[in-house]
Order: structure tokens, then C-alpha cells, then sequence
């Protein structure tokens, strides 16, 4: 039987091929090839739409070809956006043609495939409903010549003092999920009085250290912050005073550098929006809090949390359970600037919906979640933080790369994956991210000052980075306040 089934499909074939052959020869019968079909063209749907801010606009591609048939290519084309500050379009499976927009404006949408290119549609985001919203301007300095930071992100925020309107607005402060609660220089508020904060006797002072090294010293006192349209009202704030009191109490341990100025620094202040509504907790010192009388300092053991430096997003009357940042893509290189958003609140608006979108829970003592990378699990150190300029990870990790002081430089962009988990083990997903020649990219000759690829070593954690923000809507769901996600502390994306 198998046999007789060989030769039978042998005898078929050889029926296919002599029939092909005899269509094809002379003998007074012509050609019988079938002509060419193009595409001619390519159109995409909705015309000229109009979206709210926060909002997201599905495009359909629909190619005519040259025998005037039609077919649905939205899946096949490749989408662009000629402005990606106000929105960007997916090119990605599954939400091919899907516009998500970042901030009010228009921008023209096209399609193309192969040469054939569509005209283009235009997309208006129209800036209803944004009183929650804070522009976000990634751009390489504070505007003082010679001082430049890549990958900081800069919002402004108002103070005031407490229950006036008395108020100054205050650029270039560097937006920061790694830390919780505002700190701007003194010499910003001269003009706006504020209250200071007691402790026994003294003034409540901080030092609060940060893992580069620097660290910022001087007294808490209260403001009305006003972030967007809305009002945090008197919020225990950390005045940025390296000559207050006893600033040396802040410096000797482990050499800690203060800042003292703007230009020393790269920020006139910061405002941390991390998931924590204090920048302590329990109700005690930390060991970051101080007394003042004068010039002599003691450690205040016990501040409760009413008095320590908190978050400004807690203290506002709606949109106070977390935040959302988000960034459009760049391309590898860089890009001179890009412009993204602060969305204060989650689920409490129709621009700031969750929906989407995965939740990660955090430690609820440190915020951290868990990194797998290379075999080496991070579960008591990795966070995502806005306020660190690159992707940083032990260098044991991807021994491919060659460092160069604080960075890594390989002499061509790597590729690599790790898996991020929530603190409770689940959910897990891998995220896939590139590294490049910071050399090159930190170099004179290009003025490009954000970059998705910039990376550098650090020992003992997995930090993922300003460039983790690119091209996402990362969600900072702060403790004890309940969204559709769930109850934070939380990131999600």
C-alpha cells in the first residue's frame, strides 16, 4: 500500500509538471501568467480625530492596490508620529496603530509600507482636564552655562506661604520616584516666609544622603505647594541650607558631599514623588533628623510623622494616591530634549485611568521590588527611580561590558533582558533594554542630551533609571491609598 501511494503521488507530480509545461509552450494558445498586483496606495482612518489629553486614538491602514482591491494593513504598515511630545504611535503586535497621548497639541499621523507612503491625518489633543498635569522637560540643565546633567528630568512647582498668596514658582526641580518629599535652596524663598518646624526647643533639621555621594542639609519648614492647579497645604518641606546650624553633622559620615548651590548640585530642588507619603516613617528620626539651637546640634530621636518631610502629592484634597510619569520613545543617539508629564492621581480621572496596566507591589517598608538579571536576583534593592540618569546594575552581571569611570562604554550597543517581580514574587515580566558607549554619547561633539542607552555600574542593587521611563506610563501608587490597582506602595507600567 505505501507503495502504490508513492507512485500514485509520483504519477500526479508528473502530471502537474507535464500540464504546467504544455499551458506554458507555444502552439498558437499565448501566455497565461497572471499580471503583477501592486500597492498604489495607502489610506489612514479617522481623518483629522480629536482626542482629550491622556487619551488614546486607534488609526486603521487600508491599502488600495492596482487591481482595485482593497485590504486592512494596519498591522503591516510602519506608523509614525511627526510630534512624539504629544503623542506617539505603536508599532508594536497587538497595539499596532494605537495613539497614546502625552500633552495637548496636534501632531500628523501617516503610514508607510515599502515606498508607498500615506497622507498624512492630523491628531488633536485637546488640553480639557489637565489641572492634574505638570509638564516634565528632560533637557540637560538648569540653565546655568557649563552645568548640564543628562537624563534629568525638570518640572516647576509654586510655594507659598502657608494660607497666603504669597507664592513663587520655582523651575528646574528635578523630579524624583526615588525620594519623597520637596526640597528647594534657600535662597528661592527669600521672598516667601515660611513656618519652621520645632523640635523640643530647636529647629527640625534634616540631612537626608544620597547614594551618589551628595547630600542635603538644613531646616523643615511648612508651604503650601501647589502642583498643576491643585494645593498640597502646609507641608513639611526641607529648606536646602548648607550654612544652617551644624552642617558638618551631615557631611562626616562616609565624606558626604553638601550640596550648597544650584550650580553644584544640577537641580534649584527636588521633588520626590516616590511611594511613601514621608520620607522616614514610624514615626521616628531615622537618624536623619536634627535639633538646632544656633550653631549646635543634636539628633532628634523621635519626629513624628506630622513633622517629617513628606510628599506633596499625599497632601492634596483630590488625585493624592500616586502619580504617573510618562515619556515618549527616542532613538538610540539620543535626542537634543524631550517634554513628558507628571499626571497626579490614578483611577480618579478619566485621564489618568489605570487600565492596561500591570501592578507591581513593593516592599512596604523601602518600596523596592524585585530584579532578576543574569542568573543574580535583586529583591531588597532594586527600585525606579526617576532621579538616577542612567541604568545602573553591578557590572559581575554582563561582564561584556567595559566600564569608564561612572559608566559603562562597550564599543557597540548591547542588548540585554531582565525580569522584573513584584516583592511578593508575582507578577514577573522581562524587560528588554540597551546599553551604549557613554563616551560617545556624553562626548562634545553632539549636543544630544537624553538617551535610552546610557548605563553604568553600580555594586550591589538594580536601578532602573530615567531611561526605563522612555517610551512608558509608569504608575507610583503611594501606601495605604487604593486605586483600581490595588492599595500601594506599588509601581506599575
Amino acid at each position: 500500500m505505501k507503495l502504490n501511494k508513492l507512485l500514485f503521488f509520483i504519477l500526479i507530480s508528473l502530471l502537474v509538471i507535464s500540464y504546467s509545461g504544455c499551458s506554458g509552450g507555444g502552439g498558437g494558445g499565448g501566455s497565461t501568467s497572471t499580471p503583477t498586483v501592486t500597492l498604489a496606495s495607502i489610506a489612514v482612518t479617522p481623518a483629522n480625530p480629536g482626542i482629550a489629553w491622556g487619551g488614546t486614538q486607534q488609526f486603521t491602514a487600508t491599502g488600495t492596490y492596482s487591481d482595485s482591491t482593497t485590504q486592512d494593513i494596519t498591522t503591516s504598515v510602519t506608523w509614525s508620529s511627526s510630534n512624539t511630545d504629544v503623542a506617539t504611535i505603536s508599532n508594536t503586535s497587538g497595539s499596532n496603530g494605537l495613539a497614546t497621548s502625552f500633552t495637548a497639541g496636534a501632531t500628523d499621523v501617516s503610514a508607510s509600507l515599502g515606498s508607498v507612503v500615506s497622507p498624512s491625518t492630523t491628531l488633536t489633543v485637546n488640553s480639557s482636564n489637565i489641572n492634574n498635569v505638570i509638564t516634565v522637560t528632560v533637557n540637560g540643565g538648569i540653565g546655568i552655562p557649563n552645568v548640564n546633567v543628562p537624563n534629568w528630568p525638570y518640572v516647576s512647582v509654586m510655594v507659598c506661604t502657608p494660607g497666603t498668596t504669597n507664592c513663587i514658582t520655582i523651575p528646574y526641580i528635578l523630579l524624583d520616584t526615588g525620594s519623597y518629599g520637596l526640597r528647594i535652596f534657600r535662597s528661592f524663598l527669600a521672598t516667601v516666609p515660611l513656618t519652621q518646624v520645632t523640635s523640643g526647643s530647636g529647629s527640625l533639621t534634616e540631612c537626608i544622603q544620597y547614594v551618589g555621594g551628595s547630600a542635603d542639609w538644613g531646616p523643615v519648614q511648612t508651604a503650601d505647594v501647589i502642583l498643576g492647579n491643585e494645593t498640597a497645604a502646609n507641608v513639611p518641606i526641607q529648606v536646602i541650607d548648607s550654612t544652617f546650624g551644624q552642617p558638618t553633622l551631615c557631611s562626616q559620615t562616609n565624606q558626604y558631599i553638601l550640596d550648597t548651590s544650584p550650580s553644584e548640585a544640577g537641580y534649584n530642588g527636588i521633588l520626590g514623588v516616590g511611594p511613601f507619603t514621608q520620607d522616614c516613617g514610624s514615626g521616628d528620626g531615622c537618624g536623619w533628623y536634627y535639633s538646632c539651637n544656633g550653631s549646635s546640634c543634636t539628633p532628634a530621636t523621635t519626629v513624628s510623622l506630622n513633622n517629617q518631610v513628606s510628599n506633596p502629592v499625599s497632601f492634596l484634597s483630590t488625585d493624592n494616591n500616586g502619580v504617573i510619569l510618562r515619556f515618549p520613545i527616542i532613538p538610540l543617539g539620543g535626542v537634543l530634549s524631550v517634554n513628558g508629564d507628571l499626571v497626579l492621581g490614578i483611577d480618579t480621572q478619566s485621564n489618568n485611568s489605570s487600565s492596561g496596566v500591570t501592578m507591581y507591589p513593593a516592599d512596604p517598608i523601602y518600596g523596592y521590588i524585585t530584579t532578576i538579571f543574569n542568573g543574580n536576583t535583586y529583591s531588597d534593592s532594586c527600585y525606579i527611580d526617576s532621579g538616577s540618569n542612567g541604568l545602573f546594575f553591578p557590572a559581575k552581571d554582563a561582564p561584556t561590558l567595559p566600564t569608564c569611570g561612572d559608566w559603562f562604554c562597550p564599543s557597540s550597543t548591547q542588548k540585554f533582558s531582565a525580569t522584573i517581580e513584584g516583592y511578593t514574587g508575582s507578577p514577573s515580566n522581562s524587560v528588554s533594554f540597551q546599553i551604549g558607549d557613554a563616551d560617545t554619547l556624553l562626548s562634545q561633539s553632539t549636543s544630544n542630551e537624553v538617551f535610552i542607552e546610557l548605563g553604568g555600574p553600580y555594586p550591589s542593587a538594580f536601578d532602573w533609571g530615567f531611561p526605563f521611563f522612555l517610551g512608558r506610563s509608569v504608575y507610583v501608587g503611594i501606601e495605604g491609598k487604593t486605586s483600581s490597582l490595588g492599595t500601594g506602595p506599588y509601581w506599575a507600567y
